[in-house]
Formats: C-alpha cells, structure tokens, sequence
C-alpha cells in the first residue's frame, strides 16, 4: 500500500493534466484527442518535458516556454487536485473492480466544476454517460457511501438516479429557470452512482456551501439576491464529500440526534 499511493498519485496528475484539455476544449466544441496540448495563448504545441504535471508549471515559473505569457494557475490546481483525490478513493474504497469507477467520478466532478463556473454548463456528454454507468454498475460493482463495504445494489441506484431527476427537475419548474437542466442531470449521475441518500446529503452541503458563498458575495462584494450563480460546482463538491465521509456524517447526524 506504501507503493500503491505514490503511483495512484501520480496516475491522477497525469489523468489531471488531460483534464485541463477537455475543461477547455469540450465546451468549445474542440477534440479533445487531437491536437495535443497547446499554449492557450501562442496555441505553439507543448513538449512532453514541459508537459509534466505540476512539476514543468513550477519549473517554467508559470509561463510558456515560447510566448513568455503568464499560464493560468488553474492548471496545476487541477492536476494537483485530481491526485489528491484519487489518493483519497483509494483510502476509502481500497482497490477492487470499484476503483475505477470512482476515480472516474471525482475526476468527472472537477471537469463539471470548472466548466460551469467558467460557462455555466454542465455537459450531458458526462452526465447521461455517468447515469448510465451507474445504472449498469451500481448493482455488482459499487459501493454505499453509507455502509463501507456494503454493495449499493440496483434498486438504490435506480431510485437515487430517479429521486435526484425527478427532485431537480420539479426545482427547476418551481424556480422557473433559476436550476438549470445540467443541475438535474448531475444529480441523476450523483444518485445512480451514489445512491438515493448520497442525493439529500448532496443537496444540503451543496447548498449550505453556496449559501455561504451568497451572503459572501452580497456582504463583501454588493451583489444581489438575483446573482447568479453557478450551483454545479457546489453539488460537485457535496458529492466528494458525501463519497469520502458520507458514513460518518450520518453517524455524527444520528448521535447529535440521540
């Protein structure tokens, strides 16, 4: 296991530079397999020296080896954020056939994040793809967030990907486009791969974080109510958390309640 961590880090670095292609490239409708990496500024292609996660950032002082502009920090955020949590499955989930779909999970999570704050979309490609995944995995090869060790099992699957559709979707009617389409599906992803309980827990931390974020902006910053704001990046971070301690969160819920 000493072994196992360095080398799942190092996976997710790696795995995190790729997703600073698609959190740039899908919602411009570019390929994200080809070309390869380019300066966002100059577009000149990046070598595979100065291509190396997080290292070349640092070595390079944040700036393009040709044009000399400043790269944004988002870059290794993502890529050091991306192993973090791929560090973090592995201490929770172990390593079995589940893994992978959950580094699949928080790496899909940072991708809706960043591109929702940048255009305030969330992609069906990666939303529709995770229900379905979940639907078809849930049952055999994922785990309840709330019952380490213990198999989700196709009927949370399917109620948590029905109850988080269904839940947003009448939120959205009620807020008359205040939630978006891409917020109902996440929580469908959420649900099918989580479970129905992973979809309230979700929604409260997700909530309580934006309301912070909210009165923030309307103390500090002058906004007003009518702000918008983008709410995927607040469920996104609901759900990491759900994933990795959703079980002692409920067993702290329980024990204040006794």
């Amino acid at each position: 296991m000493s072994l196992l961590y360095p080398l799942t880090i190092a996976l997710g670095l790696i795995v995190g530079s790729f997703l600073n292609v698609c959190i740039w490239r899908v919602p411009r409708g570019e390929s994200i397999i080809a070309p390869g990496s380019r300066c966002p500024h100059c577009r000149t292609p990046i070598g595979p020296l100065n291509n190396i996660p997080v290292l070349s950032y640092i070595l390079l002082g944040g700036r393009c080896r040709h044009c000399r502009r400043r790269i944004s920090p988002r870059y290794p955020l993502v890529e050091a954020l991306n192993g973090l949590l791929y560090a973090g499955v592995l201490w929770r989930f172990g390593l079995g056939w589940h893994t992978p779909f959950y580094l699949s999970l928080v790496s899909s999570l940072i991708v809706i994040t960043f591109i929702d704050l940048d255009f305030q979309i969330i992609p069906d490609g990666i939303t529709l793809t995770g229900t379905a995944v979940g639907l078809l995995a849930g049952g055999f090869l994922l785990q309840d967030p709330f019952l380490r060790g213990e198999p989700l099992g196709v009927t949370a699957s399917l109620i948590g990907a029905a109850g988080g559709f269904s839940a947003y979707y009448l939120i959205a009617l009620a807020s008359r486009g205040g939630m978006g389409g891409g917020d109902i599906k996440l929580m469908a992803m959420v649900g099918a791969l989580m479970g129905w309980k992973s979809v309230l827990l979700t929604t409260f931390i997700g909530s309580f974080l934006g309301s912070l974020l909210g009165i923030f902006l309307m103390v500090f910053r002058g906004k007003g109510r009518k702000t918008k704001i983008p709410f995927g990046p607040f469920l996104s971070a609901g759900a990491v958390v759900t994933l990795f301690w959703g079980q002692e969160l409920l067993r702290l819920y329980l024990d204040v309640r006794t």
